[in-house]
């Protein structure tokens, strides 16, 4: 099975299945001498992690990492070789899936794997299952620790949207994590997140699923970062997010509300502030011409309704007959909105890195040396 590692300078591959005895991943390419971010690991697994309120799947997982190499065990600090992480599964339960071995779930991976590797993990989907992006917010969440002590970045995204209830615009200079974690539904507005939850709940009572997107900015990115053609930082990062489980669209800057503009509208006019080249608007969403341009770096990512509702379905079997379907047990997602945020956070955090030593190349490890950093855990 290909396609199981991502990124170039700073290479991430992601094994294990939903329902196997774990997940982890292996990052190559990571500096020397940066202080391992354990905490800021665990605090990004805590928020993707399921069980975390009653919106999303009751499947209770610590999701506590074990670091299996790459830092040095007195100080702490990465060695400049491959970094391994695992998460254990503790709370799998196959057999809610006995009954679905001989039958293909819509919507659902199952006939596509049959139909390329002739097999299937039927256990949660196997790495199906948005429950392999428990590695990426491992690494990502390291990815984000390292810029943010090389270049001070920052990474926040927020729902924006689910169902027909759609968050007002926010301060992206401003909004931070702490504002978007004050409600289970991760949109950053109040009133809105109110009758989000109450649509998530009354979804999940109907046994049905909604969809939704994810807005994230990203500041503070140095300029000139990203390869000027086929490897464009607006085409690494689309293919990075809809990587992603349920992922379904993908927009930079104004996306697709650029095509009603004109160009006299949607261009930023340059300026100079401080020695530095600014744009006064920001439209181009921080990337022109494939690269940044200092500015942040504004994206969203759409997600599909879960495929795993409680309703009837029609649908056929390995063998080719036809039946209803209806799901008798399972534990899932009524929504994936509020936990794919730091999943958009981590592929965000990856695409910069990889493409900051792609850019930077040595630089990154001597600002990575001269970092005090310590203090991070």
């Amino acid at each position: 099975m290909a396609g199981n590692g991502f990124g170039e300078r700073f290479r991430v591959t992601t094994f294990g299945e939903s329902h196997g005895g774990g997940l982890g991943v292996v990052i190559d390419g990571c500096p020397a001498g940066h202080p391992f971010p354990h905490a800021a690991i665990a605090a990004q697994l805590a928020r993707r992690r399921p069980g975390q309120s009653e919106l999303t799947t009751q499947r209770r997982e610590a999701d506590e990492i074990e670091l299996l190499a790459g830092v040095e065990p007195e100080s702490q600090r990465t060695l400049g070789t491959p970094i391994a992480m695992l998460v254990r599964n503790r709370d799998h339960r196959s057999g809610h899936y006995g009954d679905l071995a001989e039958l293909y779930r819509p919507s659902h991976a199952d006939y596509t794997y049959d139909a390329r590797f002739g097999l299937r993990a039927v256990g949660g989907g196997g790495r199906a299952s948005a429950r392999e992006t428990v590695a990426r917010v491992a690494a990502g969440a390291l990815a984000e620790d390292l810029l943010a002590a090389c270049f001070g970045v920052e990474i926040v995204a927020w729902v924006e949207q689910i169902d027909a209830l759609r968050c007002p615009a926010m301060d992206e200079a401003s909004i931070d994590r702490a504002r978007v974690d004050r409600s289970p539904t991760r949109c950053p507005d109040p009133a809105v997140a109110e009758q989000m939850d109450a649509g998530i709940r009354e979804a999940r009572k109907q046994g049905d699923s909604l969809g939704g997107v994810v807005r994230c900015v990203i500041r503070n990115v140095p300029p000139g970062l990203g390869e000027p053609v086929f490897d464009k930082l607006s085409a690494a990062l689309a293919g990075a997010m809809m990587s992603l489980p349920a992922s379904r669209a993908f927009e930079i800057g104004e996306g697709f509300a650029a095509v009603t503009m004109r160009g006299s509208t949607h261009n930023d006019p340059f300026f100079m502030a401080e020695d530095r080249v600014r744009t006064r608007t920001n439209h181009s969403g921080g990337i022109q011409g494939g690269l940044s341009n200092g500015e942040a770096i504004r994206l969203a990512v759409a997600f599909k309704p879960v495929a795993t509702i409680f309703k009837p379905q029609e649908t056929v079997t390995r063998d080719g007959r036809s039946v209803t379907f209806v799901p008798r047990k399972g534990r899932h997602d009524p929504c994936v909105l509020p936990r794919a945020v730091p999943m958009v956070e981590a592929m965000a955090a990856l695409v910069v890195m990889d493409h900051a030593l792609r850019r930077l190349g040595a630089r990154v490890g001597d600002l990575v040396a001269a970092a005090p950093g310590d203090e991070r855990g």
